[in-house]
């Protein structure tokens, strides 16, 4: 949290906020498979949709992309854009962001039933986020797909209430942010504590490239076979 003054009280509140998701329903009404992204920094709902609808899935998933709910414009095209934490009272964010996550699981399941099997998926800044809700989430997730984005600080520093799911993680050979480096930094850690997480390394750069879209679609293959009919 940061500091105030000496002579200034610094204290938090709580407010309702509303945000915003995209929902593209399965072609299988009840099939209870979700796929749930998040997307990276300076970006929204809308633009990650159809990156992650691109990851190949039978008629029974059901897509949803989830905007953060920090939102500003950009400085020079004045278009609205969204990203999901600065380092400022980032402990009270995470908790924000977690709860977020869980009403609109609520809302989801309100409208499409609860579901058998989530992967919550990330790109770049909402990698943690994924991360995050597949692991301190109130509903469990079958799996987990990062992509271009690191394990959050906090989940490697302690163990979350429950185990960890299946992790795809990846990035490309010529990402100069998440580098092949930083991703086996990240894959070793991962080892410790799901033996068979499983890493990739995609021709392309910071992108949502089709290396990692062949990827996740054999994981999201996987979950839908251990569920069954």
């Amino acid at each position: 949290m940061s500091q105030a003054p000496d002579d200034v009280l610094l204290r938090p509140a709580t407010t309702p906020v509303h945000g915003r998701y995209l929902v593209r329903p399965p072609r299988v009404a009840g099939a209870g498979l979700w796929l749930v992204g998040f997307h990276g920094q300076a970006q929204t709902a809308g633009a990650f949709l159809e990156p992650l609808a691109r990851v190949p899935r039978g008629e029974r998933w059901l897509v949803a992309s989830v905007q953060g709910l920090n939102r500003w414009y950009t400085s020079r095209t004045n278009q609205v854009v969204a990203g999901w934490m600065t380092r400022e009272d980032r402990e009270h964010a995470i908790a924000d962001n977690i709860a977020w996550v869980d009403r609109v699981c609520d809302a989801l399941a309100g409208e499409f039933g609860e579901p058998r099997a989530i992967v919550f998926a990330g790109f770049s800044q909402g990698v943690a986020m994924a991360y995050r809700a597949g692991l301190l989430g109130r509903r469990e997730c079958a799996a987990i797909v990062a992509g271009c984005g690191d394990v959050p600080p906090e989940l490697k520093a302690g163990a979350p209430p429950r185990p960890w799911p299946r992790v795809l993680a990846a990035t490309g050979a010529a990402d100069e942010w998440f580098t092949p480096a930083r991703l086996e930094q990240d894959a070793a850690f991962l080892r410790t504590v799901r033996p068979d997480a499983r890493t990739l390394v995609f021709e392309g750069g910071h992108e949502w490239a089709d290396g990692l879209v062949r990827g996740a679609g054999e994981l999201l293959a996987e979950v839908e076979s251990a569920v069954g009919d």
